[in-house]
């Protein structure tokens, strides 16, 4: 039984054969899913597949790219909506520095909000950090996130960095980028991290893996990065999907 920690089938990319991709996905192995919510209409959605699907469980949260856009209502909202038994973690969040849309200290506040919300709903916090890994690890430390700890989602970082998230209560979550040929750091993540820490994703519709790189991503295509990850760690396929699949199981507290 495999599990795709994160995936947006609420992406436009969907919008005409939701319904193919997820009895794709069921067919190739994969028995639960997590969508990803991060802002109005995009949780909207997840909550309505969550819904819909007795697999599909939903995360949500406001994007950093978009924290400029995220009032005290939308929080508030969300924060409601977290009661909600389908709804498994709070993000993404965190910081994204290769967008410019919102200023540094709107996305850091914004984060810091989004990670006070997780503890006071007890929920797991999910990161996405683009090139602001120091700023990232700095809050994630000034807000004591280990206290719920959460997952670093498509992880990209170094195993030293990966390692000090592992710290504070982190899982690290890998995607399509493992499978890619230049990836270097995945695939040091990959082989030096224990399978105790990893988790995998598509975060489909983006970052298909390799051989369908640039190509619409879906959650069957998880099957790829669990091979992957068996072949640089030199063991069972059927090892990487019991492992990981634990891991989810758990920091989402969802039953088998």
């Amino acid at each position: 039984m495999l599990i795709d920690t994160h995936v947006h089938l609420n992406a436009d990319q969907y919008e005409e054969d939701v319904k193919e991709v997820i009895e794709r996905a069921v067919e190739a192995g994969v028995h639960k899913m997590v969508v990803v919510g991060f802002d109005r209409p995009t949780i909207e959605k997840a909550m309505v597949l969550a819904e819909q699907y007795p697999f599909i469980y939903a995360v949500i949260g406001w994007h950093p790219v978009d924290a400029i856009d995220c009032t005290d209502e939308d929080l508030q909202w969300i924060e409601e909506l977290s009661a909600h038994p389908k709804v498994v973690g709070i993000g993404e969040t965190g910081l994204d520095y290769y967008w410019d849309k919102s200023p540094k200290d709107v996305q850091q506040a914004l984060f810091r909000k989004q990670i006070r919300l997780a503890q006071k709903v007890n929920l797991p916090v999910i990161i996405h950090n683009r090139d602001a890994t120091a700023d990232v690890v700095r809050i994630l430390k000034e807000e004591e996130a280990h206290l719920t700890g959460g997952i670093m989602h498509c992880y990209g970082g170094s195993v030293e960095t990966a390692k000090e998230c592992i710290e504070m209560n982190f899982l690290i979550s890998l995607g399509g980028p493992v499978t890619f040929k230049n990836a270097k750091m995945p695939k040091q993540v990959a082989t030096e991290i224990s399978l105790d820490h990893l988790l995998i994703e598509t975060d489909a519709p983006y970052l298909a893996p390799h051989p369908h790189r640039g190509k619409r991503n879906e959650p069957a295509l998880v099957t790829l990065v669990a091979e992957e990850i068996a072949r640089l760690k030199e063991i069972s396929i059927e090892e990487v999907v019991k492992c990981t699949t634990e891991n989810a199981l758990k920091i989402f507290r969802i039953s088998k």
